[in-house]
């Protein structure tokens, strides 16, 4: 029986040598006419463990990892094809504890199949949803999704049936589903994991939104700064219209969608929905004022879905499994599992998928396993660049949007950066604020002119020029940005300055000087 090993092809992977991996061992089984195949895998999103490489066996996978090309010998000399004992030798793969306790639904896929084989894909449940919404009546699947509890997970949170209803009522002779997939927050990585490691869910996702919403084209949004992902789904969107999973008659239904994938230049701003139609429609990626919503008038001035990759991929389950099903994981009005991103000074990093109701801390110190320095816990941000800064004090908050919204913090797309005792809270503050000037629209004043001004007052608060003056009116100008800004960008802005001031003061107060010998 020929041997299967799985070597990644996710980008995180291929950045730390898992191609030259690949290349190792192809060539090595090669020379020893081994009987073993490679399976170019998406990844299980445990990084500090890339390249990890897994072989199937009797009992199961068995992973090893970090693996480096120079191993692969020594790997085969200890009978890896039968999951032999190494040093690199981490067991069971589904018994690694970081992987073992989660509650893996959107991502249960992925790190386990071959993401650009439609055959395994429906080997493990995939076209499942689909299949069971091309027989029900569009104004049902919408019930179903709204049922479900499942909110925006680009950050938003905004219900996702609802906003499917609205496009669903809305006449139009066209209409369209826009796939947000322009991830472009710092710690953030769920988009790219999913596309690269089981972009037929994404497919599927966007599939049953058109047959929902009476959309027959659909267009994924995503950043030039994800090639592997670009080009798996450009693969993936092909081999689903040969298949028959996409075009004039999908799955034989009757009922019309296709879809494309677009590339982004790379702007942040870009990642808000109506700079992004812009941006598709082939215009400056600028906000645009709302009313009207993109669900009334959006691509092309047609009623448009604009939903994130995880609020997509997330469907297909709810309609396998049913809206209670998914409604049962969770918290208040936080329903379903959340893709938690943990990055920055973190022992730990990678993607932990987890029903919402565990608690910051829980997510720090034990998952996480703490900072990699080995120094104290100073800071997480929560939520990207706009996200607020959380001191251990507030480690007790459970990661529900209410939550996090009552401690004036975001979710954001749920991605966690940590910082150790080493980190400068003002220099935080002033790259918030520099962020905001690099990356600003130019449409709104508070956001073009409020992000530079920011950045003169917290350089005046550090170089000691009038700092209690200063720190007031550093809160002026974030009540206006917060108010004020026409979109998220400058609205949000406010959040990492006013709460890095809040919650670590000291950081915000002159240096002290030191008085010269007489």
């Amino acid at each position: 029986m020929t041997a299967k090993i799985y070597i990644p092809r996710d980008a995180a992977a291929v950045a730390l040598g898992a191609d030259k991996v690949a290349k190792a061992m192809a060539e090595a089984i090669g020379a020893r006419g081994l009987d073993a195949t490679i399976v170019r895998n998406g990844s299980r999103g445990m990084h500090w463990l890339e390249p990890l490489i897994e072989v199937e066996t009797a009992d199961g996978r068995v992973a090893y990892g970090p693996v480096k090309a120079h191993d692969v010998s020594s790997l085969l000399d200890a009978a890896l094809l039968d999951g032999g004992d190494h040093a690199l030798c981490l067991g069971k793969t589904e018994e690694i504890p970081f992987l073992k306790q989660q509650t893996r639904l959107t991502f249960a896929r992925c790190g386990i199949i071959d993401p650009l084989s439609l055959d395994d894909y429906q080997a493990h449940g995939g076209l499942a949803g689909l299949r069971n919404a091309i027989a029900m009546a569009p104004q049902d699947i919408v019930a179903q999704v709204t049922e479900s509890g499942l909110r925006g997970r680009g950050g938003a949170g905004f219900p996702t049936g609802i906003k499917w209803k609205t496009v669903l009522d809305a006449a139009g002779d066209r209409k369209y589903i826009v796939c947000n997939a322009d991830e472009g927050d710092s710690g953030t990585f769920a988009d790219r994991m999913i596309m690269e490691g089981d972009p037929f869910v994404l497919i599927e996702g966007m599939a049953i939104a058109g047959i929902a919403t009476g959309a027959t084209k659909g267009f994924i949004y995503t950043r030039s700064e994800y090639p592997h992902a670009i080009a798996a789904m450009a693969e993936a969107i092909e081999i689903a219209r040969k298949a028959g999973v996409l075009g004039t008659s999908v799955l034989g239904s009757g009922r019309a969608f296709d879809m494309e994938v677009r590339e982004g230049a790379g702007a942040y701003v870009c990642g808000e929905e109506t700079a992004l139609l812009n941006s598709l429609e082939g215009k400056r990626g600028i906000v645009r004022a709302k009313p009207p919503l993109p669900a009334h008038k959006g691509l092309f001035d047609c009623p448009t879905v604009i939903n994130n990759v995880i609020s997509l991929a997330s469907v297909p389950i709810i309609m396998d499994k049913g809206a209670a099903y998914y409604r049962d994981f969770g918290m208040g009005r936080s329903r379903g599992t959340i893709p938690i991103q943990i990055a920055g000074n973190v022992k730990h990093a990678g993607l932990y998928e987890t029903a919402f109701g565990l608690a910051l801390g829980e997510i720090i110190d034990h998952i996480g396993g703490g900072t990699a320095s080995g120094r104290p816990v100073k800071a997480v941000q929560v939520g990207g660049p706009l996200g607020a800064y959380f001191p251990r004090a507030l480690f007790d908050t459970p990661f529900d949007y209410e939550a996090f919204a009552a401690r004036d913090g975001l979710i954001g797309h749920a991605g966690i950066v940590v910082f150790d005792d080493t980190v400068d809270m003002l220099h935080q503050a002033r790259f918030a604020m520099e962020f905001c000037a690099v990356e600003s629209c130019g449409k709104c004043t508070p956001c073009r002119i409020g992000s530079t001004r920011g950045v003169e007052v917290t350089d005046r608060i550090a170089a000691g020029i009038e700092p209690e003056k200063n720190r007031e009116l550093l809160a002026d100008l974030c009540n206006t940005m917060k108010f004020g800004s026409l979109c998220a960008l400058g609205g949000f802005t406010p959040y990492p300055v006013m709460s890095a001031m809040t919650h670590f003061p000291d950081d915000f107060q002159p240096a002290p000087r030191v008085q010269a010998a007489e």
